[in-house]
């Protein structure tokens, strides 16, 4: 086996060009494996990221009737306890299940403000801020002012929201909306931040005010149209899920509210799994592409070699320690192309990882509904750079397969009169 080795290292040098060639595009495939497979991860991890914080949290309790309604922003179907135990009970209950970090209540409603030229609609979600700040990154996302203060008539909105309205930090505008008995009502607030996010629904459709406030002005004292349940780690939704459904179904609360996974509340993570999975076919394709060169160079080898090969076997060689030869030229070339590639790939998507990718034009489309970031930021990870460092050597060294049944194939008497 050692002298195979030798050989085959040794081969290898006998046309550097070449060699150097199939390196390189070897190197280039598992390179964009590598960056394909980062950037796809970094998206779903953004994506997923933003549901968790500003639509789902890990888990969401709503009324099974407003689930039917979500997209109407209905008030009619509010969560407001159990039988014998206001909301505050019912959060404090939630809290205590073990994996849950926080229980946050939210009133999310349709508005309107009226401009001189139009009536532009919007959301309004009434927070508690203290949780808010705790358990989301609205803190992050304020580029001007501050944020809503409890028992206070403030707002807080998006830029390009403030803009529609011909607002701004300080300003005081009139807002109108429906209360939960279907009356009109419009109120005034004071803007007290500007928001600035990446995602269009926080910046063009969104505004937040106070959790006590909105109760007062849509009279829901006591109530919330969903609560988000916050956890330590996503990956222990799983578990926590059955203990929250348990605890509503002790509570006689099974059969009104729904407790639904981050999972089940989006659209979108779904399909960027399906996406995932279709894409891992995709990076075998890639890496065989680049196996074109390795396959063509071998199969010149095969014959310029074809008189060599014949007197191997002619001296004893066997046909599986000829076929061992080819495929260790062929692994070699592997190993040194797919380490070059995988550290490039790294190298790419952690530099991208600091200054992401801008797709801001590319979604300027998109509903405003839709959670999507139009900053992505690949993901530098050390696991799929090893998982593309093998594939790209186990397929290259499996590509090599064909050239060598070739060599192996050879008559000796006739390979040396060739």
């Amino acid at each position: 086996m050692d002298y195979l080795i030798k050989i085959a290292f040794k081969n290898l040098f006998r046309s550097k060009l070449r060699t150097f060639v199939s390196i390189i595009a070897i190197a280039f495939g598992v390179m964009i494996v590598v960056f394909s497979r980062g950037l796809v991860e970094g998206m779903i991890d953004t994506i997923t990221a933003d549901h968790i914080q500003y639509n789902s949290g890990h888990i969401k309790i709503v009324d099974r009737e407003y689930w039917k309604k979500e997209r109407l922003l209905t008030l009619y179907h509010p969560v407001d306890g159990f039988a014998e135990k206001g909301l505050d009970e019912m959060i404090t209950g939630l809290a205590v299940i073990d994996g849950v970090e926080g229980v946050v209540p939210r009133i999310k409603f349709a508005a309107m403000v009226s401009t001189e030229e139009e009536l532009v609609t919007m959301s309004g979600w009434g927070v508690d801020p203290a949780l808010e700040s705790t358990f989301t990154d609205i803190e992050g996302l304020l580029e001007e002012g501050r944020m809503v203060q409890p028992g206070r008539r403030e707002a807080v909105m998006g830029t390009s929201l403030l803009e529609k309205i011909n607002a701004r930090v300080g300003d005081k505008i009139t807002i109108l909306f429906n209360t939960a008995f279907g009356s009109l009502k419009g109120v005034t607030f004071t803007i007290t931040g500007r928001l600035e996010s990446d995602l269009k629904l926080l910046n063009e459709a969104v505004f937040y005010l106070p959790l006590d406030q909105a109760r007062i002005f849509l009279e829901m004292e006591g109530q919330a149209t969903e609560l988000l349940l916050f956890l330590s780690d996503r990956e222990k939704v799983a578990t926590v899920l059955p203990v929250v459904r348990e605890f509503l179904d002790r509570e006689e609360g099974g059969e009104h509210y729904l407790a639904l996974s981050y999972r089940e509340t989006s659209d979108l993570i779904p399909l960027m799994d399906l996406s995932e999975m279709i894409f891992n076919f995709i990076y075998i394709f890639l890496v065989l592409l680049s196996c074109v060169v390795v396959i063509n160079t071998m199969i010149m080898i095969v014959r310029e070699r074809t008189k060599e090969i014949g007197m191997m076997s002619a001296l004893g060689l066997e046909k599986k320690e000829i076929l061992l030869l080819f495929l260790i030229e062929g692994a070699f070339m592997g190993i040194v192309g797919s380490f070059a590639g995988a550290l490039a790939g790294y190298g790419v998507n952690a530099y991208l990882g600091k200054v992401g990718f801008d797709y801001a034009q590319a979604l300027s489309g998109m509903d405003t509904d839709i959670l999507f970031s139009t900053m992505i930021y690949p993901e530098a990870s050390i696991s799929n750079t090893i998982f593309s460092f093998f594939l790209g050597i186990i397929i290259v060294t499996a590509a090599c397969i064909f050239p060598a049944r070739r060599a192996v194939k050879l008559e000796p008497v006739e390979a040396m009169r060739d």
